[in-house]
């Protein structure tokens, strides 16, 4: 009797998890229906971001202010590929996401001996130093950036000139970038990461070399934030020093921030809501700006945990327990 009543909660929170999967994969499927398929695919790709950035934030207790240098230099790496190499998508994708995680790997090993405050100024310093790498270098065109970058097809199958075709594959490699990011979080290295985040100098006790634990998740975070860019080059068609910029790694941070660092959908969530806020009021006569940290200060004073965070806490103890929490 006792056992079928420990086993209620965990069947509860399995069929709660794949009923939640089912309707947020159906919702996808038809959200270009209702709202603008480039719209759409630009909240993929910054929710896949602002996940990728979390690994190393929410679960690795790590401030990094680098991120843009994966996301923007993947971006120009892809649209050079396709538009002066002729690479397909695909190779176009890979050779981005290659780029990121051989800079994330020569950045990580500088700066993961480094903690706290120093940690990220020295990721803030080496992305400027990578900034003016970009604006120097002859192929990226300076301010004018890699404009018009064609969208070849898939494996030479699938066109993907057409908005709505490319959403669902945008889509797809959103999907498997979040199940990347799953997996990470709920296996064996995720959970001595977050022994790591927690008591550093515990885990060093027990015998854990929390560098290498640090700076793989670093790399894997620069990898997928790669794969982001890469994707916002096939949604926009064009690579600039906007995406390579130390304001595109503090608005990803924020975005985390408002939707919860820590938690799986927190980062989507926040992601979703600055670039609405971004989108439908950039019209107005409203400074979308201050907008923005208007919300970020009552999140941060209303809603300390993020909106996700917040949600979660406030779930009765017999659905979630303790290690769900984190990981939602």
């Amino acid at each position: 009797m006792a056992s079928a009543s420990l086993s209620l909660p965990m069947q509860r929170r399995k069929h709660l998890g794949v009923v939640l999967l089912l309707a947020s994969l159906a919702l996808l499927a038809v959200a270009p229906l209702f709202l603008y398929p480039v719209f759409l695919m630009k909240l993929l790709c910054f929710g896949l971001f602002a996940s990728a950035l979390n690994l190393v934030l929410g679960y690795g207790g790590m401030v990094a202010f680098g991120h843009a240098t994966f996301f923007g230099g993947a971006a120009y790496i892809t649209a050079h590929a396709l538009k002066e190499w002729g690479f397909g998508a695909g190779s176009g994708l890979m050779i981005g996401v290659a780029f990121a995680l051989v800079t994330g790997f020569l950045m990580g090993i500088i700066a993961i001996r480094r903690q706290g405050f120093y940690f990220a100024m020295t990721t803030l310093a080496l992305s400027q130093m990578a900034y003016f790498a970009f604006f120097q270098a002859p192929f990226t065109n300076a301010e004018d950036g890699i404009q018009r970058v064609p969208r070849p097809d898939f494996l030479g199958l699938v066109s993907l000139t057409d908005n709505l075709t490319l959403y669902y594959f945008v889509l797809a490699v959103f999907l498997i970038g979040m199940a990347v990011i799953w997996r990470v979080i709920h296996s064996p290295f995720g959970a001595s990461l977050t022994a790591i985040r927690e008591n550093e100098p515990r885990a060093l006790s027990l015998g854990y070399h929390t560098n290498r634990y640090k700076l793989t998740v670093f790399v894997i975070s620069a990898g997928l934030s790669g794969l982001a860019g890469s994707l916002k080059v096939l949604v926009f068609q064009i690579a600039t020093l906007t995406d390579v910029a130390w304001q595109m790694s503090g608005e990803v941070i924020l975005m985390t921030l408002l939707g919860g660092v820590g938690t799986f959908l927190g980062p989507m969530i926040g992601a979703a809501l600055v670039l609405t806020i971004q989108n439908y009021m950039a019209s107005t006569a409203v400074p979308v700006t201050i907008l923005i940290g208007l919300a970020f200060i009552g999140c941060v004073m209303l809603f300390r945990k993020g909106i996700v965070g917040e949600i979660i806490a406030l779930l009765p103890s017999g659905w979630l327990g303790n290690h769900d929490r984190e990981r939602v």
